[in-house]
């Protein structure tokens, strides 16, 4: 399956995004999307998962409250809401799609997108 994530951009601090990742030639009916980050110098991170079937979601500790993972399984699309953006979320961020269940471990997905910037400005 290929995945392509867009939305990124550039906001102030307190800001507001909304990225999606849309995949295509295969439908996502099982396993599940997650979003990742990667700041310059830092590794890759976890931002949140939703699985596909029961729509149950997962976030990391530095965004809860803040983003919010969703799909549309009409579009097969995963979306992130970030609200309340700071210039620590400032990363390429990219989705990625499991097999199987939901993990934190990038290792556990075997499909990833392209990544899309977001820039936050203080």
């Amino acid at each position: 399956v290929q995945l392509q994530a867009f939305g990124g951009g550039l906001v102030q601090a307190g800001g507001s995004l909304r990225l999606s990742c849309a995949a295509i030639g295969r439908s996502l009916g099982s396993g599940a999307v997650g979003w990742f980050r990667q700041a310059p110098g830092k590794e890759r991170e976890f931002v949140a998962a939703v699985s596909w079937r029961s729509a149950s979601t997962n976030y990391a500790d530095s965004v809860k409250a803040r983003f919010t993972i969703s799909r549309d399984n009409a579009k097969n699309t995963v979306y992130l809401q970030m609200n309340n953006l700071k210039p620590e979320d400032t990363a390429v961020y990219y989705c990625a799609a499991a097999e199987w269940a939901w993990t934190p471990s990038r290792e556990g997905y075997k499909y990833w997108g392209q990544g899309t910037l977001v820039t936050v400005s203080s």
